[in-house]
């Protein structure tokens, strides 16, 4: 088990972390969504959650709507591999 950080650690990776999102604002749209997917990322691996971004949830729904194989076929593969 870590040791617990000192609280004046705590206040400067605080204080670390809002100067650089105030830098952040400044950087170019695809610099920021970048950075957005590293944080995505991170905290998925910290609460075991992952959330789909919008684009991930469009292309998940347009392959859906797309009937290359049908939710039959789609669940027996998945079962086939111990998945499902």
């Amino acid at each position: 088990m870590a040791a617990k950080k000192p609280s004046w650690y705590i206040f400067l990776m605080t204080q670390t972390a809002k100067d650089l999102l105030r830098r952040v604002e400044t950087w170019p749209q695809e610099d920021q969504e970048e950075l957005w997917e590293m944080v995505r990322a991170i905290e998925a691996r910290r609460t075991g959650l992952y959330v789909l971004s919008g684009d991930e949830q469009a292309a998940i729904e347009a392959a859906r709507g797309s009937k290359v194989a049908s939710d039959e076929k789609v669940r027996a593969f998945w079962e086939r591999f111990g998945i499902a």
